[in-house]
This record gives C-alpha cells, sequence and structure tokens, in this order.
C-alpha cells in the first residue's frame, strides 16, 4: 500500500485516466438522439413524421401522400 504523497499522485494520476475515458466516451446515447431530433426540422402536415430537409420531405410526400396536394413549401423544391 502506497502512503502520502505517493497515494495522492496516485489518487490523481487515476482521476486524470479517468476523466480522459469520460471524455472520449463523451457521444453517448442521449446526446445523440438530442442532436437527431435537432436536425429533423420539417414535418409532414398530413402524418407528422420528421424529416430533415425540403427534398427528402418531398419525396415522403409524393410517396406517401400521392392524393393529397403538394404543399406550397415543396412545389419549389427540385427533387
Amino acid at each position: 500500500m502506497a502512503r502520502g504523497q505517493q497515494k495522492i499522485q496516485s489518487q490523481q494520476k487515476a482521476q486524470q485516466r479517468a476523466d480522459q475515458a469520460k471524455k472520449q466516451a463523451g457521444h453517448n446515447l442521449s446526446e445523440q438522439k438530442k442532436a437527431a431530433a435537432k436536425a429533423l426540422v420539417h414535418i409532414c402536415s398530413v402524418c407528422k413524421a420528421q424529416m430533415p430537409d425540403p427534398k427528402t420531405y418531398k419525396q415522403h410526400f409524393e410517396n406517401k401522400h400521392p392524393k393529397n396536394e403538394l404543399p406550397a413549401e415543396l412545389k419549389e423544391v427540385q427533387a
């Protein structure tokens, strides 16, 4: 068993290793889910599905809701 100064140094070294490991593993699942939710900006007016960009939204709308009229914001979007 280490005593005194050696014990303190050992504890500090262990704490630094733990902090470094925690920083490397910083991209955990909850943070990824939050980032993904932020990216889903466009919401379908019919089924309330979320899409990341207007192009995907237009494709979704054309495929899933072909009988409905295309919303005004999607008419100028290039496919």
